[in-house]
């Protein structure tokens, strides 16, 4: 079977053709159905990669409508022990620009739905119930090699943030958004259920926020025209730490991420 060390989620701002060498795309089952779509797997940076489409390869799938379990599952079966995950994200704070790049270290979700592998005895891979720790929810190890990576291309970013997941497909309400400033610093739809699925089965997670805007506690409505000209513009940036955060990961894993379920059993 195909396998990879390292992937990468995100869209078409950062998966471009030519980035992988030897690239073969594999269509993958799983017990929760397929992914968002075939998954390219490859050499990267010196490294066995695999390219998901969060929202599939032509984005047509919305934030509410995609399989997260199947995606993080499949990738799982490729053996892929770290996933690097990238997102736009709205702005919550005054000092979290557009163009910025920010590297959260905590999140807070507003979601409606629950996301878990450990459905107790309905779970179609694992009977029992866990409670796995969230309380420190991205990769330690991960999260510092993209920072450092970051430093050394002398690239705007944030090392550290709170990201508020929002289910979507909506954006917030003028509202919503001057409530969530109370709490968070980025607002985004996607990398929550992610970020808990990939601590489930024990794979080292963090993620890449590149911030579009500043929602609608600015008195300016979210422009997705906008989003997509900022997220273009700061396409090169997001590959580069990407790029230099790959070729510099360790072969061994030096965190807790593995070892997840332990004690976690109810």
């Amino acid at each position: 079977m195909d396998s990879a060390d390292i992937a990468i989620i995100g869209g078409t701002g950062v998966y471009s053709p030519g980035m992988v060498k030897n690239a073969k795309g594999v269509d993958i089952e799983t017990p929760f159905g397929k992914p968002s779509d075939s998954i390219t797997i490859g050499e990267f940076a010196g490294k066995k990669v695999a390219f998901l489409f969060r929202h599939g390869r032509s984005h047509t799938i919305p934030p509410h409508k995609i399989n997260f379990l199947a995606n993080i599952y499949a990738l799982k079966q490729l053996g892929v022990g770290r996933i690097i995950a990238t997102a736009a994200a709205g702005s919550l704070q005054e000092s979290y620009k557009a163009g910025d790049v920010a590297i959260p270290d905590q999140f807070i979700d507003f979601g409606k739905n629950v996301h878990t592998f450990y459905d107790g005895e309905e779970s179609k891979t694992a009977r029992g119930v866990y409670h796995v720790s969230m309380a420190d929810p991205f990769c330690t190890e991960l999260r510092n090699t993209l920072i450092k990576a970051a430093e050394k291309l002398k690239i705007n970013f944030h090392p550290k943030g709170t990201y508020l997941r929002i289910e979507g497909p909506q954006f917030s309400t003028k509202a919503a958004s001057k409530m969530y400033r109370q709490f968070a610093d980025i607002i985004g739809m996607t990398c929550i259920p992610e970020a808990v699925l990939a601590r489930e089965l024990g794979i080292c997670f963090a993620i890449i926020a590149t911030i579009t805007d500043y929602d609608v506690w600015a008195e300016k409505p979210v422009d997705m025209g906008a989003i997509k000209d900022v997220m273009e513009r700061n396409k090169e940036n997001t590959e580069r730490i990407i790029h230099l955060a790959v070729s510099e990961i360790s072969e061994k894993q030096n965190c807790m991420c593995m070892s997840s379920l332990k004690d976690a059993k109810a």
